[in-house]
């Protein structure tokens, strides 16, 4: 043993990433003494703007929301009492099919290879016993989340360390539930065509596929206050409707599937330092 905390790193996509799928583990983690490293990998510049205004509409000016997500970003790491953040500062690719995704300089569009190296620099230096990240379809088929999937798997295999790594997913009866709720917050969704509905049918996992469940209600508070700081982004951010004593109910629960591990640590586990301490 050395005196070196144990530490969790987590690669995410773009600012508000991090409190959405991690938020209660970082929150909870932090408060048990290990030290929590988040590593951003877009600007999120192709966020909304000041007064909601779109990319590719007039008035948005992505270097200026980039710099507003910045600061959105290190109030929502204050919150969760994140010990280190680290931004690669790509630029936001965008959603899938939408022009940005081209464009030269995006994260989309950066060679593998390049930002795996940068990001197993940042793996070297704070040489972390826990990854974070996305499965290979950035759990919805975000470009970006599919890229800092690649970018972390590669940079893995650069180093020589051996974390424990996590995708982060969730479980289909949860992912039903959310239609439910939707529905009971009169969230009209469209009806999507064929294939849409059976992209979303593959989103998630089975439950009994989910090998790891940990439960967070005790920081559902902080998670909440950490999307709420993304303010620019509320419109986009369904969870803030719920009023936090709901959302704190409904989101208690993170979940993952572990896919690299050497502490043989028994699964379903409830931890994702189980076998380190």
């Amino acid at each position: 043993m050395t005196d070196r905390p144990l530490t969790l790193m987590a690669v995410h996509a773009h600012p508000d990433d991090e409190a959405t799928g991690t938020g209660g583990v970082l929150a909870r983690y932090a408060a048990e003494g290990i030290r929590t490293v988040l590593v951003t990998c877009t600007d999120g510049g192709c966020g909304d703007g000041p007064g909601g205004v779109k990319p590719g509409d007039p008035g948005h000016d992505p270097a200026a929301v980039a710099l507003m997500r910045r600061q959105e970003l290190q109030a929502s790491c204050d919150v969760l009492k994140i010990s280190d953040l680290e931004m690669l500062d790509y630029a936001d690719s965008g959603m899938a099919g939408w022009p940005s995704n081209d464009a030269p300089g995006s994260f989309w569009q950066t060679p593998v290879q390049e930002g795996a190296a940068r990001l197993a620099e940042l793996m070297r230096h704070y040489r972390p016993d826990v990854v974070v990240t996305y499965d290979e379809n950035g759990f919805y088929g975000h470009p970006d989340h599919i890229q800092a999937h690649r970018i972390t798997m590669a940079a893995l295999e650069m180093t020589t360390l051996s974390p424990k790594v996590y995708w982060t997913t969730m479980p289909r009866s949860m992912m039903r539930r959310f239609g439910e709720i939707m529905s009971e917050f009169g969230e009209d969704m469209p009806e999507p065509d064929p294939a849409e509905a059976a992209a979303l049918a593959e989103i998630g996992l089975p439950d009994d596929e989910i090998t790891t469940w940990v439960d967070t209600t005790a920081f559902s508070g902080q998670k909440f206050d950490a999307l709420a700081a993304h303010a620019s982004q509320g419109e986009n951010i369904f969870f803030l409707r719920m009023g936090k004593e709901r959302f704190g109910e409904l989101m208690g629960m993170e979940t993952f599937v572990r896919v690299q591990d050497t502490t043989g640590a028994a699964t379903p586990e409830n931890d994702l330092f189980a076998g380190l301490r």
